[in-house]
């Protein structure tokens, strides 16, 4: 009598918790306190440290594309990285605005427009992670962009006529902002509905 085995059920790879993608959301977290401390330490009256604290800024910035493309590209994705890379993206660019309001270079109601969006879609991403994963738009990708783009301007020591330029790059960001943030909310709720 020939015995029938069941045909081997396809291994699921599982990656590793360390891993590169993992490891750049990591460095970005701890890049967060650093720049904090430069930005604090230059008072943005102190080109030489404004500097740093826009090079510590952009570096981080700088891990978030990458973090994402490597976990993407070499089927990374981990459910830390799922939690993580949101939080250490809020943080870098919560911790710049809050800081740009406290040395009154930018209006409170700017700052406390932008994270409401950013954590309110962070708390949306929970709210229905069950039905489904909402993909990042490309409008969501110019927002960070622009976002990235207006807290540079302000950290930088620009002359005056250049740094007249930041309100209307800033201006741009909110409102890209505020536009993705509602189509986020609609998308969430279409797939809601859809159970």
């Amino acid at each position: 009598m020939t015995r029938v085995t069941e045909p081997a059920q396809a291994a699921v790879r599982t990656p590793p918790l360390l891993n590169a993608a993992n490891l750049l959301t990591g460095a970005r977290l701890l890049l967060v306190p650093v720049f904090v401390a430069l930005v604090v330490v230059s008072q943005m009256t102190r080109p030489g440290w404004q500097i740093a604290a826009c090079v510590v800024f952009l570096i981080a910035s700088m891990t978030d594309l990458l973090d994402g493309w490597i976990a993407r590209r070499f089927d990374l994705v981990t459910s830390f990285g799922k939690v993580a890379d949101p939080i250490a993206d809020k943080a870098l660019t919560g911790a710049a605005l809050v800081l740009l309001s406290w040395y009154d270079l930018l209006p409170w109601w700017v700052t406390a427009l932008i994270l409401v969006r950013e954590w309110g879609v962070t708390a949306i991403r929970f709210w229905v992670i069950r039905y489904g994963v909402i993909a990042a738009s490309h409008g969501g990708k110019v927002k960070t962009a622009l976002q990235i783009a207006a807290i540079v301007w302000y950290l930088l020591p620009l002359p005056a006529a250049l740094a007249a330029v930041g309100p209307w790059v800033m201006g741009a960001a909110v409102l890209v902002t505020v536009v993705t943030g509602i189509d986020y909310v609609l998308r969430a709720v279409r797939l809601r509905s859809r159970d």
